[in-house]
């Protein structure tokens, strides 16, 4: 059978949000692979924005929901899923089970409603139908005829990431149809490479970088460097936009290494002496934070050379100049002191997009003024500030934020190594790794240019592969 007539796609089509794929069994029932939020232009359908939380389809059919990671685009649906009548298990890798119930809770609060007592019972109703597994073990969800088994392999994309292999028997036959998720590429910080695939039928191939090739880590750990000194040589704040799971805690741990290797050395801003040792990170955000102790606790998932640096005595998700800003109050004195003070300072804040968070004061703080800079790590989806900001604030733009015009003065960059997706190469590679080509993949997840892209070189590289845009 083709991928057309095994897979419905219920978001992650038309751009990259909204991940929520079904896999049809051949005989009425299904499975749900991720059910998460549309953000940005993507939130619109017909000009109707509860398009962004919509269950659009019948889910009395569907026989377990697989998570392949807990981000708010593959996760942030779950919870109208469930109200829409959606009684079977929610499978997902081990560190998952541990984060989801951060991030659902945060959704929630901020999406539909402050009432702890709402939020507490669709939280206890989320925990009894979690089934955590581990990675690279079998696990039969279906038995007879049609029989479906799984199995999730790591994707390196964050913590608990996961790729899913479903072996799907029906009749006699078996297709072996693997989801990717979000792949992460090589060498990222604190966990472990993408297990390279055996096998599939089909695939579903994540596209948000198809169009590009990232930096490799060294070149991006000494461009950081190098941006964190620019950026204080005028006592300026460098804001950094990132999501509260994964970019940050990446972030905080390639600071700490920088901090580790130029302790003393620094340079001179605003006729002072500064030291690397004296840098302040500012970690502003209560999510971020609760998800930094989540990564902390779940150390037993880290890669080989962070668990290092822990039995060194080195603590790289809680160093020394690592300052964590809790309420509001203190938020908003924060912002005031660093758009005052010329003091150096590193501020990581969400959102990622820069659509809503605390990052939005020091936005409407710091833009204005030529002594901050801005740096992008991660994907900006169009029609979100981000988007705006990293295409007109180099040209000396403005954004609207709130509903109000703010001039960009402050330096943007853009820093590509750093994102948690996989790029060309990678997405590529990971096809590669297969002994045998699959004889389909689907793309996803991904910008019209990337998926085209993608798929070119896709089809130059497997030309027995049927390669096609989901």
């Amino acid at each position: 059978m083709s991928g057309t007539d095994l897979i419905a796609h219920h978001g992650a089509v038309d751009g990259v949000t909204g991940s929520c794929h079904e896999l049809k069994l051949g005989d009425g029932r299904s499975v749900l692979i991720d059910c998460g939020l549309f953000q940005g232009t993507e939130t619109a359908d017909d000009g109707a924005n509860t398009h962004q939380l919509a269950i659009g389809f019948e889910v009395a059919h569907l026989q377990a929901v697989i998570l392949t990671h807990v981000h708010i685009d593959h996760v942030g649906r779950l919870p109208h899923l469930l109200a829409a009548g959606f009684r079977g298990p929610i499978l997902c890798s081990e560190a998952s089970a541990e984060l989801l119930p951060l991030v659902l809770e945060d959704a929630l609060k901020v999406g539909v409603t402050r009432e702890a007592r709402l939020i507490e019972a669709v939280l206890r109703l989320l925990k009894t139908r979690l089934v955590p597994l581990r990675y690279g073990e079998w696990h039969s969800l279906i038995a007879g005829d049609p029989g479906l088994r799984i199995r999730l392999q790591q994707a390196g994309h964050i913590l608990g990431s996961a790729y899913v292999e479903c072996d799907l028997s029906h009749g006699g036959s078996r297709t072996r149809v693997l989801f990717s998720g979000d792949l992460g590429a090589p060498h990222t910080p604190l966990l472990p490479d993408p297990t390279p695939p055996e096998s599939a039928d089909i695939v579903v191939l994540e596209s948000t970088y198809g169009d590009r090739v990232h930096e490799d880590r060294t070149t991006r750990h000494e461009r950081l460097r190098a941006l964190v000194e620019h950026a204080f040589q005028d006592g300026g704040t460098l804001l950094i936009p990132a999501f509260s799971i994964g970019r940050t805690q990446e972030l905080l741990y390639e600071l700490e290494t920088l901090v580790h290797e130029y302790g003393t050395s620094g340079t001179r801003p605003a006729g002072e002496a500064w030291r690397w040792e004296d840098l302040a990170v500012v970690l502003d955000s209560p999510l971020a934070a609760n998800f930094t102790a989540g990564y902390r606790r779940l150390r037993a998932h880290w890669d080989e050379e962070a668990t290092t640096r822990l039995a060194a005595g080195r603590h790289p998700l809680a160093f020394e100049r690592m300052l964590t800003v809790a309420d509001h109050d203190a938020h908003l004195r924060m912002v005031a002191h660093l758009a005052r003070e010329h003091r150096p300072a590193v501020v990581i804040a969400a959102s990622g997009m820069c659509a809503g968070g605390r990052i939005m004061d020091y936005l409407k703080a710091m833009l204005g003024d030529p002594r901050h800079d801005l740096l992008f790590v991660g994907y900006q989806a169009a029609g979100t500030p981000g988007w705006a900001i990293q295409r007109y604030g180099p040209r000396g733009g403005y954004v609207e934020l709130d509903g109000r015009r703010y001039d960009i003065r402050a330096r943007i960059h853009t820093l590509g190594g750093y994102s948690a997706h996989a790029d060309q190469q990678n997405l590529s590679d990971f096809i590669a790794a297969m002994a045998t080509p699959p004889r389909e993949v689907i793309l996803v997840h991904g910008e019209q240019r990337a998926k085209r892209t993608l798929q070119g070189v896709l089809q130059d590289r497997f030309p027995g592969t049927e390669v096609r845009i989901g």
